[in-house]
């Protein structure tokens, strides 16, 4: 049998063409294999919510992910698969993403019965703090972080708008922004309210002291800091949340599995082992008395 050059060209090519779709079935398998281990390890049902940036098909285009619709589909039915005395897991590393979305799943975490652990192995903000918050334990590591939940009006905070009407006279401030600063005070108010109901959820125990309730509430819905700002572990167990520093390995294992796309020269490179501290060679004893003369 004879193979000419155009038939290795379309060899080639079937190869190349396949290889996307074999490595990411191979990806899928691989997780699916960490996830059943680790439920196993936690005889719990373990639910992965994560956002990375993705590339859209040839044209390298990013864009970022967030909680959305399809999202609370998914997780409530993962929910409403899981037997009442079955403890949930929730791995998140997500920026936040639509309200209606968020508290659809936050409500759904709150009632399930048995015990519900977040764990936060880099960050969850906005949107994906209020599902921490519905969790009777947050698990996070060391440098992971938190971020406040105050309402987004567009490009613009609730309290800043807020803030307009206080500054401003009411005759030097056009009918748009008055209306804004109105739905602003509603989304405000709603917020707290729902922030409120997960902090005093006591199924199947109560997480959070009740004297700490308000003084959280006003460190994340009212708008004292940026929609960014990053809420460390030491700031977190300070306001009272149910914090646990420690991620299990297994969870990076996973977050491995969840590579951002490739394409171009990497941002951040390094060697994928632990450091080792090898003891240095020791210097020729001909440099030492050549830079003392």
């Amino acid at each position: 049998m004879n193979f000419n050059f155009s038939d290795l060209f379309w060899i080639i090519f079937f190869i190349i063409s396949v290889q996307p779709a074999w490595q990411r079935q191979t990806t899928e398998l691989r997780r699916l294999r960490a996830l059943r281990e680790f439920e196993q390890g936690r005889n719990s049902r373990v639910i992965l919510l994560i956002h990375r940036q993705e590339s859209v098909s040839l044209l390298g285009i990013p864009i970022s992910r967030f909680i959305s619709i399809e999202d609370s589909e998914q997780v409530l039915r993962a929910i409403r698969l899981t037997p009442d005395d079955v403890p949930i897991d929730l791995i998140l590393h997500t920026p936040g993403g639509l309200v209606l979305a968020t508290e659809q799943i936050a409500h759904a975490l709150i009632r399930h019965p048995a015990k519900v652990t977040v764990f936060v192995p880099h960050y969850a903000m906005s949107g994906g703090t209020m599902l921490a918050l519905a969790a009777d334990e947050i698990v996070m590591d060391e440098n992971a972080v938190l971020g406040p939940v105050d309402p987004q009006l567009g490009n613009f905070a609730a309290a800043s708008i807020l803030r307009v009407v206080q500054d401003k006279p009411i005759a030097e401030i056009d009918d748009q922004t008055l209306i804004m600063a109105d739905l602003s005070k509603k989304a405000i108010d709603q917020v707290q309210k729902f922030v409120r109901t997960l902090l005093l959820d006591v199924v199947p125990k109560p997480k959070v002291a009740p004297e700490k309730v308000d003084s959280i509430i006003e460190a994340l819905t009212t708008g004292r800091v940026t929609h960014d700002y990053p809420i460390m572990v030491e700031e977190a167990k300070q306001l009272g949340l149910p914090i646990t520093v420690g991620l299990p390995k297994p969870i990076y294992r996973l977050m491995d599995l969840f590579p951002q796309p490739r394409g171009g020269r990497p941002s951040v490179q390094y060697i994928p082992t632990p450091y080792d501290r090898r003891p240095m060679s020791p210097e020729p004893a001909g440099n030492a008395s050549q830079e003392g003369s």
